[in-house]
């Protein structure tokens, strides 16, 4: 037990520190190349902050743990949008832009209601288990790639490029050595995968001790734990009145969370979905409709503190029931 613990942190350690140093350097090799400060912020830093859960449910996908993988998705979905935004929120209301309200907002409550649609096998195809087949996978992967082009295309639309800029930081940036930060990319890596090797090993281990589902480690340890750099850098972005930086940070996750990883995890296999019923479901579509809502009340397009405070609460009522479940 106290092994399998220790296992567990050993594994959270390595996924913050590998993480760290993949989103750290991806950023220095985007700036050196001209990529714009929306490309880093939705598509680098978000799925870099989504190479944690990658990685574990990639794991856990291999070996044949698929209520584990679809539960750390589905549970860092939840977790990203009620309690990290909602935190970030009480710390500094979040302002919407135009180009959230129109494109990223959507494209998340899209990409929350296929995964519920395609999770809905018993209910419309009659199938004697839920799961996500690898068809599902090649579909969710191939929006992942559309999801990167238009990210890419909004960019070069609206924001300046690192050629344009007046900072001398990004300037600075083209003289970079690529050899430190391709390296360090490459160490960040190793360390998320075998992070999550131990990480996957240890939350399991503790679960059986207990009598706990995979599916309730996944919704609840393993989704908290590899939401933590998201976690990090919403808070840190917050307290520097950069709200955009957050809300960029979490869409881009929660989108590739449910595009890149469940569709990369159910191309290897197909993951059933024996312990994750509608409601955590629901709960991820949930989370995406009301980010939209919040973005229309009271005209203010922002994520207020009463808005962000409620959507703690709402978390903290749904980890209650889950463990009334038990």
């Amino acid at each position: 037990m106290v092994l399998d613990i220790l296992l567990l942190i050993a594994g959270i350690a390595m996924i913050l520190m590998g993480a760290n140093s993949l989103v750290d350097n991806s950023s220095i090799i985007a700036r050196k190349f001209g990529i714009s400060e929306f490309v880093i912020g939705i598509v680098i830093i978000g799925i870099g902050t989504s190479l944690p859960e990658f990685t574990v449910s990639l794991m856990s996908a291999i070996q044949g743990k698929g209520d584990m993988a679809i539960g750390n998705v589905v549970g860092s979905n939840i977790f990203n949008t009620f309690m990290i935004l909602g935190i970030t929120a009480l710390i500094s209301p979040i302002k919407f832009e135009n180009n959230n309200i129109r494109k990223d907002v959507p494209y998340g409550v899209v990409a929350a209601l296929l995964l519920f649609v395609m999770a809905l096998d018993k209910l419309i195809l009659g199938s004697p288990v839920n799961q996500l087949s690898r068809v599902d996978g090649a579909i969710l992967f191939i929006l992942f790639a559309l999801y990167i082009y238009l990210s890419f295309k909004s960019s070069k639309n609206s924001i300046p490029s690192v050629e344009q800029s007046t900072d001398n930081q990004d300037v600075n940036y083209k003289s970079t050595k690529l050899f430190k930060p391709v390296l360090l990319i490459i160490v960040g890596l190793a360390g998320l995968i075998l992070g999550g090797r131990l990480f996957v090993n240890g939350a399991s281990a503790i679960a059986k001790v207990f009598g706990i589902s995979d599916a309730f480690i996944g919704i609840t340890i393993l989704a908290g734990g590899t939401s933590l750099p998201e976690l990090a850098s919403c808070v840190v972005a917050a307290r520097k009145g950069k709200g955009q930086m957050a809300l960029g940070n979490i869409i881009g996750s929660n989108v590739s969370n449910i595009f890149l990883i469940l569709g990369a995890s159910s191309l290897i296999t197909p993951l059933q979905l024996s312990g994750i019923g509608y409601i955590d479901l629901g709960m991820v579509l949930f989370g995406a409709i009301a980010l939209l809502v919040t973005a229309f009340t009271f005209v203010k397009k922002s994520l207020d503190r009463f808005e962000g405070g409620l959507f703690v609460v709402i978390y903290i009522a749904y980890i209650v029931y889950l463990a009334s479940q038990l």
